[in-house]
């Protein structure tokens, strides 16, 4: 436990925090620069406004929790002020998707993950600082998201629905998931609401079990809205993401410990051990990105490929199971996941980890270390989470 503690210090506050900071800190027009490529320079100037959010967060509670450098809060500041400033359509109070480097709208998209960043990032912000108005600006996108899941006709953005709902009406397991994270997080803010999200997050909880179906060992990504049943003649519905169920796992377990409720541990494990099972290549080493319940071929060109977070998703949840359970099972899997990963998708030359490696684990070239979907925030939170799951531990 002490080496792997002092191992992801090290690689949190001498490889990644300084990446983005050296590289990604847009110090003319304030915020977060996104892509960036192997060794840190900037391949395009777009931003996009989810990672405004999740550096926003990640910076805060690196202060929070690791160490209090003042840097690290102007730089969560920068990037939750240049969201606020340009990131919000007027028109209807939802958030773009990506704008220009100065903050021109270049689109939005349907999901509401802009927001559900922005009020993580404002949440944990308030912890640090104790700035009235960015808990305000949390409380608020909190409410007006939480609004549109349940009832996604108030959604004011209404676009045309990427499925059919009188063909096909699903509902996707990642809107309950991010909204037990964030409702946890506002729980820790907002001490003056603690039954308000206390009652949501039992809600989601009863949600995500849904979509968890024991004949199959698996929590699937799409199940019918209607009755909750998997529609098992569509690809689509029959589509595990191994990580993202691994991620929801230790949301879950995090709650139950927080509750002491033995129920939520144990539906936390049973998700963990299944998605584990199923997502760990035997052949290669890694968890794979997508796997066909059937074993049939899957649509995504990248579903055999290695990508950054789902390990580092497995690297949280494990340590948390051994910790909780104290069974050599959990310590062993997060021995070999924390081998592969480090070996694999660290950088040691310029910092930071690659974001895909194709199944065999040789990086995608060009190698890049940001874009649209990949910034300061996986690796991050899985260093920082593990260094103060393992710091509880060094210090008995």
């Amino acid at each position: 436990m002490q080496k792997l503690y002092e191992k992801f210090k090290d690689e949190l506050l001498n490889s990644c925090v300084p990446f983005w900071l050296n590289h990604g800190w847009d110090k003319e027009y304030g915020g977060l620069l996104n892509c960036l490529d192997r060794t840190g320079k900037v391949y395009s100037l777009d931003k996009n406004v989810w990672m405004q959010g999740r550096a926003g967060w990640m910076y805060s509670y690196i202060y929070n929790n690791i160490e209090k450098n003042q840097e690290y809060l102007d730089f969560a500041k920068s990037c939750i002020d240049f969201a606020s400033k340009y990131c919000i359509d007027q028109a209807d109070g939802r958030m773009y998707f990506s704008v220009t480097r100065d903050g021109k709208p270049i689109y939005k998209r349907a999901f509401w993950f802009s927001e559900t960043f922005f009020v993580m990032a404002n949440a944990e912000y308030y912890m640090a600082t104790g700035e009235g108005r960015y808990l305000e600006q949390a409380k608020k996108y909190f409410d007006f998201v939480y609004g549109i899941y349940l009832d996604a006709a108030s959604d004011p953005y209404q676009p045309t629905p990427r499925i059919v709902q009188s063909t096909r009406n699903v509902k996707t397991f990642a809107n309950p998931m991010i909204l037990l994270n964030v409702a946890s997080i506002m729980r820790d803010a907002d001490g003056g609401r603690l039954d308000y999200y206390n009652k949501i997050i039992d809600g989601l909880i009863a949600d995500i079990k849904c979509f968890y179906k024991p004949e199959y060992r698996a929590t699937f990504e799409n199940i019918n809205a209607e009755d909750g049943s998997v529609l098992m003649d569509s690809s689509l519905c029959r589509v595990i993401n191994p990580g993202h169920d691994i991620e929801c796992a230790w949301f879950l377990l995090d709650e139950g410990i927080k509750r002491q409720d033995q129920q939520i541990k144990s539906f936390a494990e049973t998700m963990f051990n299944d998605a584990f099972d199923l997502g760990w290549d035997k052949e290669y080493g890694g968890i794979i990105y997508f796997k066909d319940i059937l074993g049939t071929p899957v649509e995504a060109y990248e579903h055999d490929m290695k990508l950054w977070w789902p390990q580092n998703e497995t690297i949280i949840a494990s340590l948390m199971l051994y910790k909780e359970t104290g069974e050599e099972r959990y310590k062993q899997i997060l021995e070999k996941v924390c081998d592969y990963a480090f070996k694999h998708f660290s950088d040691r030359e310029y910092g930071e980890w690659y974001g895909y490696l194709r199944r065999d684990g040789k990086p995608t070239e060009p190698a890049c270390k940001g874009h649209t979907y990949k910034g300061p925030f996986h690796v991050m939170r899985m260093l920082a989470k593990c260094i103060c799951l393992l710091k509880d531990e060094t210090d008995k």
